[in-house]
């Protein structure tokens, strides 16, 4: 993984306002917090956290994985999107 240059939520990749604000009620405040934890689990955290409400995978999984890579969440290569998918059955 690269190094996090800079460790803010605010302004990283993929991090609007909507999934900034699901971070931050799992306790997740950094791009630090969000790689200790990975994007996996904060994604199961987000969704446990939440019942009934839909998060998709795309929009929420695919965007944390991509902030700490400073990738855009659609152009994570497909290989690392299905293991992903794979990993939060």
């Amino acid at each position: 993984m690269k190094t996090i240059a800079n460790n803010s939520l605010k302004g990283a990749k993929n991090i609007g306002t909507t999934i900034l604000k699901r971070l931050n009620e799992i306790g997740i405040y950094s791009l630090a917090d969000l790689a200790d934890i990975t994007p996996v689990k904060a994604y199961k955290k987000i969704c446990e956290q939440n019942p009934g409400e839909t998060f998709p995978v795309c929009y929420y999984l695919y965007s944390l994985e991509g902030a700490l890579l400073e990738l855009h969440w659609d152009d994570l290569p497909e290989d690392l999107k299905k293991d992903l998918r794979k990993q939060i059955r």
